[in-house]
């Protein structure tokens, strides 16, 4: 067997494996999640500036965390539609939250709202949804701050899962979150 041929089999088994590993732990879950902080630490508001990759959240207006962040694959504009890979625009709220995530733990984030559903419905395609703050994938939270170096989410906001854990304690359902590309 030529060693070409017995680099790329070697090649295509570790691809496999990575697939088979990701999709066996996608279905594992986070773990427990953290409990909620006190009241008085929480935040009240989120707000995500696509253009320098910061999540901020706000207590009575002033930063209290600051965490860099990895996007959609597409992170240019506004969410237009599903699978464009872009994470959305505007002002929206964390509705609900998810400990068994297929990312370690996430937040889920009240995209789309009426005006994108109705953007979406004349363009004629559908506004896509399920947009998240979530950590990094199961299985591979080793990564760490390594996820920070491509935008590699189908349009959600990720952080480590260090970070996702301290988010998950300090921003309580329906907290507004502000996402925009530039200030």
């Amino acid at each position: 067997m030529s060693r070409l041929i017995r680099i790329s089999l070697l090649i295509a088994t570790l691809a496999v494996g990575v697939v088979g590993y990701t999709k066996v732990m996608a279905r594992v879950g986070s773990g427990t999640p953290p409990d909620a902080a006190p009241i008085s630490q929480q935040a009240d508001e989120i707000r995500v500036i696509k253009s320098t990759r910061e999540m901020h959240l706000l207590r009575d207006g002033k930063t209290i965390r600051q965490y860099p962040i990895s996007l959609g694959a597409a992170p240019k504009g506004h969410k237009s539609r599903e699978g464009d890979e872009r994470t959305p625009e505007g002002t929206y709220e964390i509705d609900w939250r998810n400990a068994n995530s297929i990312a370690h733990l996430s937040l889920h984030i009240s995209y789309p709202n009426a005006e994108d559903i109705a953007r979406a419905k004349s363009a004629g395609v559908a506004p896509g949804g399920n947009i998240m703050i979530h950590g990094i994938a199961n299985g591979w939270g080793l990564l760490g701050r390594l996820h920070l170096g491509w935008d590699w989410t189908n349009g959600c906001i990720a952080i480590t899962n260090e970070e996702m854990r301290e988010v998950w304690s300090l921003v309580p359902n329906g907290t507004p979150i502000t996402i925009v590309d530039s200030i």
